[in-house]
């Protein structure tokens, strides 16, 4: 998702969900979606071969819903791995856009991604909010819900940007303790994104890397790592990207961002406007050789082209996954897991 830039969601109409019974709980271990109901004939639900610690499904290789592809989506039916749809789209809307949230989730898996959260704020959390974000994921069967690691605002006034935080022990206690009660009431995973951002507080005594490795024991969630962020942000403060890449604890990652950005020349912009760079296919194919395959996602909100090309950008990660495989140098154990999760998840998308 977009860092610390403005955010833009719309909102269209209203709607009164009717929610199904809730998934998984945090107490009995998070391990997937295991309710005894029919998944969806299109879903890929595939228990994680080799990373996250709560065995939570690799769901293949998607792109976020979005509106402009909307008709196509819904009359081609394309073999998307996955959606994410901003949860905040969704909220207080009716007629089409929750018509075609519908659509989806009844072939295909659709996690949620917010913007809201405001998971760092001093404020109270937001439990009516929160409510609706509970609705919507049982609705759509979502199997984690994500946000960002940031504040948007304070008082009950939004700022309507990702806010960065001090990264220090103090934020590190009162953010774990606001994730726990968030999972704890959502009755299911929350994952946190690292945003990009365009200045560091004086009041930090650790860096990006540490405090998410750190936060994730602390609060038991997983990371949205978002490695197009890692990229910018190592770049606008002179930050080791390969080192960030390797500090991060690869058995919390339970999803990756992907995305294009500006050159600023003295700086770079998370834009979400373009191809993914070469630099950062880099630093992912140098966390997959960590983490094994991972649900991965490719964003693209502003001069958004056709489908095929977003879709297409999306399978360039598979591609990326076996190249890692075959520069890992694994033992012998470990390239054949590698090689039955790679054939899982070509069996998953293929069934």
């Amino acid at each position: 998702m977009q860092g610390y830039g403005r955010v833009r969601h719309r909102r269209e109409g209203s709607h009164h969900a009717d929610p199904e019974a809730c998934l998984t709980i945090r107490e009995r271990g998070r391990s997937r979606p295991d309710d005894g109901r029919d998944r969806p004939s299109g879903s890929t639900w595939r228990r994680t071969p080799l990373a996250n610690r709560w065995n939570l499904p690799v769901l293949g290789y998607g792109i976020g819903l979005r509106t402009v592809h909307f008709a196509e989506i819904l009359d081609r039916r394309p073999a998307v791995d996955f959606y994410e749809a901003i949860t905040e789209n969704f909220l207080d809307t009716g007629g089409r856009p929750l018509h075609v949230l519908d659509r989806v989730a009844e072939q295909t898996p659709v996690v949620l991604h917010g913007v809201s959260l405001n998971i760092g704020s001093t404020s109270g959390l937001d439990f009516a909010y929160l409510g609706k974000v509970k609705a919507l994921a049982r609705r759509v069967n979502a199997p984690w819900v994500t946000d960002h690691l940031c504040w948007t605002g304070v008082a009950g006034k939004s700022t309507h940007d990702l806010l960065p935080l001090p990264l220090n022990d103090e934020t590190l206690e009162h953010v774990a303790a606001r994730v726990r009660t968030v999972q704890d009431f959502l009755e299911r995973p929350l994952h946190l994104e690292n945003p990009s951002t365009y200045l560091e507080l004086i009041a930090s005594t650790m860096g990006e890397a540490e405090f998410l490795a750190r936060l994730t024991q602390e609060a038991d969630c997983g990371l949205l790592l978002d490695v197009n962020n890692v990229f910018v942000s190592s770049f606008n403060h002179g930050w080791d990207a390969e080192a960030y890449i390797d500090m991060i604890p690869a058995d919390r990652v339970v999803q990756v961002h992907l995305a294009g950005h500006t050159d600023k020349g003295t700086h770079l912009l998370d834009t979400h406007s373009d191809h993914v760079r070469d630099e950062v296919w880099t630093l992912y194919e140098r966390l997959v050789r960590r983490t094994g395959p991972v649900t991965t996602l490719v964003e693209w909100d502003d001069d958004i082209p056709a489908l095929d090309v977003v879709h297409a950008e999306a399978l360039m990660a598979k591609d990326a996954t076996f190249r890692a495989h075959r520069t890992k140098g694994a033992n012998a154990a470990e390239a054949t897991r590698w090689v039955v999760a790679a054939n899982e998840m070509n069996e998953a998308v293929a069934a």
